[in-house]
């Protein structure tokens, strides 16, 4: 199938004119292709793990050991989605707490279109590389197996992105991500 703009055009969920490299907080959600369950299951109100679902979570630690400018905040593997916290921060900004958290946030959304910097250090890229990363592990731990029946896609196209204005929002949002276990039968992404 060809490309179509009149049926294939998607309609952007980011805020316009809002540059996505610059320092901030970001509470990102990624789907598994039609919300299967990859990454293993809820037991008790805990997550289990099993071997996709630990490529997944060593994969977002790994992010920020490779990009020297972000740094994982809280973060939740679930059965078929992930809830995490990316804080860009090119080290100009950023109060820490005691415990070494982070406190506040570091910018807001601008009121006018920003200039963007380097496309490549972007939520966008950030996302595309742990969706690739992860893909690929999976796909070279399936063949090794000899398993030729892998889904087409590991991950939905796009993914969920809330970018974090205050401290208040920072703490709920951690909050809601540690415990997103406990309360996965009430949950949006819930499927049995």
């Amino acid at each position: 199938m060809t490309y179509d703009p009149k049926i294939h055009h998607r309609r952007s969920i980011r805020l316009k004119g809002y540059d996505y490299s610059q320092n901030g907080a970001y509470f990102i959600t990624i789907c598994v292709q039609d919300r299967k369950h990859l990454f293993g299951k809820i037991v008790n109100g805990e997550m289990r793990l099993n071997q996709f679902g630990v490529i997944a979570r060593d994969e977002w630690v790994k992010t920020s050991e490779m990009r020297k400018n972000i740094e994982m905040d809280e973060f939740v593997i679930m059965p078929n989605h992930m809830h995490g916290i990316i804080v860009i921060d090119d080290g100009d900004g950023g109060d820490r707490g005691v415990d070494g958290r982070r406190r506040g946030v570091l910018q807001y959304a601008p009121a006018e279109p920003a200039k963007f910097q380097s496309p490549s250090q972007t939520i966008g890229a950030i996302i595309r590389g742990y969706k690739g990363a992860v893909t690929k592990q999976i796909n070279t731990l399936q063949i090794n197996a000899g398993v030729y029946n892998m889904p087409e896609r590991i991950w939905q196209k796009n993914y969920y992105e809330h970018v974090i204005r205050n401290e208040i929002s920072l703490n709920k949002i951690r909050e809601y991500i540690l415990s997103n276990p406990l309360n996965w039968k009430e949950d949006d992404y819930y499927l049995e």
